[in-house]
């Protein structure tokens, strides 16, 4: 089963409700869910071109998560009844505005900050080709030696998640 994603009002999106072993207790909306700090699902994907750069980029101001912040994975919440493998997929081929992309799966930890909290599933991938990403999710992009990321990551605000992300990939290397 998909997610169950609307497009018009992201905030109605149904989400599966997610206990701290990451078992299924029920679903709820993508706004209740923020509004009440349930435990949910994301999927991170960490896109390099075949340079190895890394796809980075500014999230949309309109976004209901860290409006304006950067972030170096691109990827989103999982919908109710969907894998995280699929929403990985869904989530690159959105994000980068283009078809198939193969992430491969690298770990999964417990993200929790200031009364919220998810399960983020991170991935890497490897895309060499032109992006074209969407305008909603997307106000800036470019590709980033690892380099200058770890510069950028000390001047521009990035979103906690994909730092502490960030921070566990480059460990685990």
């Amino acid at each position: 089963m998909g997610s169950v994603y609307c497009m018009t009002n992201p905030a109605e999106e149904l989400l599966d409700v997610v206990d701290a072993q990451d078992r299924v207790l029920g679903t709820a909306t993508r706004g209740e869910v923020y509004r009440q700090g349930l435990t949910h699902r994301c999927v991170f994907i960490l896109v390099r071109d075949p340079h190895g750069r890394i796809f980075t980029h500014r999230r949309s101001d309109t976004k209901l998560f860290a409006p304006g912040a950067y972030d170096c994975f691109v990827g989103g919440v999982v919908g109710a009844g969907e894998t995280y493998a699929s929403a990985a997929v869904r989530e690159a081929e959105e994000e980068l505005g283009v078809s198939g992309v193969e992430p491969v799966r690298l770990f999964k930890f417990l993200f929790e900050e200031e009364g919220l909290s998810w399960w983020c599933d991170v991935y890497e991938a490897v895309w060499d080709g032109p992006v074209s990403p969407q305008v909603e999710e997307v106000g800036w992009h470019d590709w980033l030696t690892e380099t200058e990321l770890a510069q950028r990551l000390t001047e521009w605000e990035f979103v906690a998640d994909g730092r502490e992300a960030y921070r566990r990939y480059s460990e685990s290397r």
